[in-house]
């Protein structure tokens, strides 16, 4: 598989929920910065990130536009979306435009990061955290 290979079966991990998969496509000393600049390295760690991450968002997706390599430099755009937990009505879901960025090592993808603005989503937790 090509870098690029790699970096789309990732994503498709990502939107099949399948923790399984995502955690074997990461390198072992794999490096996941957030939207907001938390950085968590290690991918043990991620695999209950990640489901942690599908509990407060069951329908989390992620949707690519475009894609740009540079060597073992993937970068996608696009847009994430999901609904907050299970609730289903449109005051609960939020989508942003969001950009990634992947770095290949080994067929694994060593670095993954996140650009979006979460402001949508923190203020749906906080209204959700209040009630």
């Amino acid at each position: 598989m090509t870098d690029k290979e790699i970096v789309l079966a990732f994503v498709n991990a990502i939107n099949d929920h399948n923790v399984d998969k995502i955690y074997d496509l990461m390198t072992d000393d794999h490096i996941f910065i957030d939207g907001s600049g938390g950085q968590h390295i290690g991918k043990i760690g991620m695999k209950e990130g990640w489901q942690n991450y599908y509990q407060l968002f069951p329908d989390y997706i992620i949707q690519i536009t475009d894609v740009v390599e540079d060597n073992s430099i993937i970068g996608l755009f696009g847009y994430a979306s999901g609904s907050y937990k299970f609730i289903k009505d449109e005051t609960n879901f939020w989508k942003t435009t969001a950009a990634w960025k992947a770095i290949v090592r080994n067929k694994k993808i060593m670095h993954w990061q996140v650009y979006c603005d979460y402001t949508q989503l923190m203020e749906i937790i906080k209204k959700n955290n209040q009630e």
